[in-house]
């Protein structure tokens, strides 16, 4: 019986580029040998399309802590025969329905969000202007554009201190300082800005911060997962890219400690986001959830990482839904075979 061949692109031009080869790795290590033939291609940070590797070492963080990064190899100028597409990429370039639309054109299957939820998803001013619109809370913020250096007086108090500044259109914590005096803004927006132009400055939210997965099997029933907790860090800190991916265990709570009826609530909202972005296949929705349990969403990641840190396939897990299993209702979904 032939295997499905399965291309996994991963790396790319984004600060997020160690981040996805971390997902690859962990994606290389669960695809099922016997059902599939992984096609691995990497891209380099300068976008040259190279073929990538199966050395899972190559794709995870040092033991020194160094981070993965694709190095130029053999040159890959057309898509190999594939059954399918698992784009890996994190962050523009990738996750923002640029390569969605290249799979699009070459009518090629492809995992994950179109062109437009991943695109509105990457980009957190229409996202929240989308999920608003569809009656959903979100973190109250204002848009820096390329020109705009700085907040006016009104935002200012309309947000009040402490604020996050945030590039509009990234992920992993990168570019992101948290802001308690104001004279400190001009520096926050410069550092965001090495990430993109278009920087987003956010309320601290008060509250618990929730993730939930969202999984759209191949006949169209949209699952949710447990809840998972995000809790800051002891030393004061904040969920920054280091948290994230070297001290995760002692600041995760994976099923989290939630009344039913919260749970019950988050996960009704994720779906409903799901929904009001328009995403398919599947998404991570990110929330604070108030004392009195009211859920407001912070964003929606598109393309969740899949790496061994990463919380996507760790909320599955707690759900029952192993990782192996899980990329096999995303690639049968994608082939429109049933599951």
């Amino acid at each position: 019986m032939s295997t499905t061949r399965v291309a996994v692109i991963y790396g790319g031009r984004s600060s997020e580029h160690a981040v996805s080869c971390m997902s690859a790795a962990n994606v290389l290590a669960n695809l099922d040998p016997d059902r599939y033939t992984a096609v691995p291609i990497a891209i380099t940070k300068r976008g040259q399309w190279t073929t990538g590797t199966t050395t899972l070492e190559d794709l995870r963080p040092g033991a020194d802590g160094s981070l993965p990064e694709v190095e130029a190899g053999e040159r890959v100028t057309t898509l190999p025969p594939v059954d399918v597409v698992l784009p890996l990429l994190h962050g523009v370039n990738g996750e923002d329905g640029t390569v969605q639309g290249m799979l699009e054109l070459a009518n090629v299957p492809y995992v994950g969000c179109g062109v437009f939820a991943s695109a509105a998803a990457m980009d957190k001013e229409y996202s929240k202007k989308l999920l608003a619109a569809e009656g959903f809370a979100v973190v109250p913020y204002a848009v820096l554009g390329p020109t705009v250096d700085t907040l006016t007086p009104g935002d200012q108090d309309r947000l009040g201190l402490p604020v996050f500044v945030k590039p509009a259109r990234g992920g992993s914590s990168i570019g992101i300082t948290r802001v308690e005096d104001w004279d400190n803004l001009p520096e926050a927006i410069i550092y965001a800005r090495t990430i993109d132009p278009k920087v987003i400055v956010e309320t601290a939210a008060t509250g618990r911060e929730i993730e939930v997965g969202v999984l759209e099997y191949p006949d169209g029933i949209l699952a949710t997962s447990l809840p998972a907790e995000i809790r800051a860090p002891s030393d004061g800190g904040w969920y920054d890219f280091d948290s994230k991916y070297f001290r995760h265990d002692e600041l995760r709570q994976v099923p989290a400690h939630l009344d039913l009826d919260t749970v019950r609530l988050v996960r009704e909202f994720a779906a409903g986001a799901f929904v009001a972005l328009g995403c398919r296949g599947l998404a991570r929705v990110d929330f604070f959830v108030s004392e009195h349990g009211d859920p407001v969403v912070n964003e929606i990641n598109a393309m969740p990482g899949l790496s061994a840190a990463s919380m996507y396939p760790q909320m599955w897990a707690a759900t029952g839904l192993e990782f192996p299993k899980l990329l096999d209702i995303l690639i049968h979904r994608e082939l429109g075979q049933p599951y």
